[in-house]
C-alpha cells in the first residue's frame, strides 16, 4: 500500500453493493477489484495483501471468509444486515473484523472506509516493528549463543566472550551476528 492508492477487494454476489463500492472506491485513491465469489477471493488473498478487505454477509458465506482471511494485515469490513448485526459483530470482532449495518448511509460507509484506511496505516507501522524487533532477537540469539561456545571452548568469562565478538568485529569491520556465526561455525 502506497501513499497514493489503497488497494481495495470488494467479495459481494449483490450488485447493488458492487455498483455503489466501485462508484465510491474510484481511482486514483483507490485501487478496487469486486468479485462475487468467496472462494475465488479466498485465492486472490493468499495471493496479495489488500488494504481493506469489504466481504457482504451473504447469507453467512461473507462471515465465513472473513473469518478465513482475518490472519491477514487487511483491514477487513464485514457489512451485515440490521437484524443480524449485533450477533455477527460479537462473533467476529475478536478476530478483529468490524462489521457495518448494511444497507449504510453513503457518508457512514465512507467514514468506516477512512477509519479503515487509518488502522493500515497503524497496523504497518505495528508489522515494521514487529519485524526489526525479530530481527534484534535473532541477532542477540546468535551473539548469545557464540558467547556461550567461547566460554566452554576458550574458558572465557561472559565478559570476555561478548569483549572478544565486539573487538573481533570492530577490527574485521564485520558486524557482530557475521562474527558470532563464524564462531558457531567453528565451534558449534
Amino acid at each position: 500500500m502506497t501513499s497514493d492508492s489503497h488497494s481495495i477487494l470488494v467479495v459481494t454476489k449483490d450488485s447493488k453493493i458492487s455498483a455503489l463500492t466501485s462508484v465510491m472506491l474510484a481511482p486514483p485513491l483507490f485501487e478496487t477489484e469486486v468479485i462475487n465469489d468467496f472462494n475465488l477471493a479466498r485465492r486472490k488473498c493468499s495471493e496479495r495483501v489488500y488494504s481493506i478487505i469489504i466481504a457482504d454477509y451473504a447469507e453467512g458465506e461473507g462471515a465465513d471468509f472473513a473469518s478465513d482471511v482475518s490472519d491477514s494485515l487487511s483491514t477487513i469490513l464485514l457489512l451485515t444486515p440490521g437484524e443480524l448485526f449485533e450477533e455477527v459483530s460479537y462473533r467476529v470482532e475478536s478476530s478483529g473484523i468490524i462489521t457495518i449495518n448494511c444497507p449504510f448511509d453513503q457518508f457512514y460507509f465512507y467514514n468506516m472506509i477512512k477509519a479503515a484506511i487509518a488502522m493500515q496505516y497503524k497496523v504497518q507501522i505495528l508489522s515494521s516493528q514487529t519485524t526489526k524487533l525479530k530481527v534484534k532477537m535473532e541477532e542477540i540469539r546468535l551473539v548469545n549463543r557464540a558467547k556461550m561456545l567461547l566460554m566452554q571452548n576458550l574458558n572465557m568469562t561472559e565478559q570476555e566472550a561478548h569483549r572478544h565478538i565486539e573487538k573481533t568485529a570492530m577490527d574485521r569491520s564485520m558486524k557482530k551476528t557475521d562474527v558470532a556465526q563464524e564462531l558457531i561455525r567453528t565451534y558449534g
